[in-house]
């Protein structure tokens, strides 16, 4: 087993090169999420007999409080499974992971996907995946009639207009802005700030997604960020105008996402996680065609030491102190705590 620093050009090439990889497994992604919340980042791979990489998987190693360090592939991301060919390699780079763990005096040890071993951990949820065609009229006319084309015709019909973010701006001013009010709404604390101007400058600015920005005439009313690379597009956020629900401007941003990515020659649209008990999102998703599947992730060590009884509690005392305050609860939460949600 070799641990690796994600600026490793063997790490890096391997990346490139596995027909798997997602934007999620790009250095860059890995690199941003450790710098944003201060954690070490680096990859465990597997060689063959002439050094090249087989296996591999990023991590970062999150330590609270000068508790035992955590190994988890990756905080912060929906669905990372490790880069593997077949079984034999998984096995292999499970073995290999759970030897360096132990070394390193690492408790536990986290993947976002699944891997020879370990153990389902976390709450119950799932991910949509909708496989693209190179004409996305094939789609559309797969999509459910009144839940999806009968509400991008609505939007059609309201003038709605989809532009792509060119500018910081428009991801830390106007998306954010969208963003902060949305998380507000749903009582849930907003990321930090740099976390987005991370994302400008390690991602979105090096051609690896997007921010699509939904306006009625000049004024925007739904954004969204997509990562896109090496086959698949991912939706990693949403945000949107509450008052303007009714113009349907979410339809809209997918639809056009979905056609960008057809045209740039894509296979997959990964809609991102849903937790288990949100209806109206699985619902919202599974209606574009997009095949469910349980998202289950892997843990070996020692159980967590974060209770899920007792924080279902906090987070529902923290929601209603997040919907009923100022906005700047949502936001000052965010910042101090979310580093600890790793």
């Amino acid at each position: 087993m070799n641990i690796l620093p994600l600026a490793d050009p063997r790490w890096s090439a391997f990346v490139q090169a596995h027909p798997a990889a997602t934007a999620f497994h790009h250095p860059d992604w890995a690199r941003l999420v450790a710098d944003c919340y201060g954690f070490r980042g680096f990859a465990l791979t597997t060689t063959d007999p002439s050094g090249q990489i087989r296996t591999g998987v990023p991590m970062v190693e999150v330590r609270h409080f000068g508790g035992r360090p955590r190994w988890v592939a990756l905080p912060f991301t929906d669905y990372l499974p490790p880069l593997v060919s077949d079984q034999d390699e998984e096995s292999e780079l499970a073995g290999g992971v759970r030897e360096a763990a132990q070394q390193a005096g690492v408790r536990r040890v986290e993947v976002r996907g699944t891997l020879t071993g370990m153990s389902a951990t976390g709450l119950p949820a799932f991910r949509h995946v909708l496989a693209l065609d190179a004409d996305a009229e094939v789609l559309y006319g797969r999509f459910h009639r009144s839940q999806v084309q009968r509400n991008i015709r609505r939007a059609e019909r309201e003038g709605l207009s989809v532009r792509v973010g060119e500018q910081p701006e428009d991801l830390l001013e106007t998306f954010y802005d969208m963003h902060l009010h949305t998380r507000r709404r749903h009582g849930v604390p907003i990321q930090p700030r740099r976390f987005f101007r991370l994302i400008w400058e390690r991602a979105l600015s090096k051609g690896l997604g997007s921010v699509l920005i939904v306006e009625a005439g000049d004024r925007p009313i739904a954004a969204g960020v997509f990562l896109s690379w090496n086959q698949t597009a991912i939706y990693k956020f949403g945000a949107s105008d509450w008052d303007a629900r009714s113009m349907k401007p979410n339809h809209m941003m997918m639809w056009h996402a979905v056609r960008t990515a057809c045209e740039q020659g894509y296979r997959w649209l990964d809609f991102g996680r849903t937790d288990a008990g949100n209806e109206g999102l699985r619902s919202f998703k599974s209606s574009w065609g997009a095949r469910e599947e349980p998202l289950v992730y892997g843990a070996i060590g020692a159980p967590s030491e974060r209770a899920e009884a007792s924080a279902g509690t906090a987070s529902r005392v923290l929601g209603a102190i997040i919907r009923r305050g100022p906005l700047m609860i949502c936001r000052a939460t965010g910042e101090l705590l979310y580093r600890y949600t790793a």
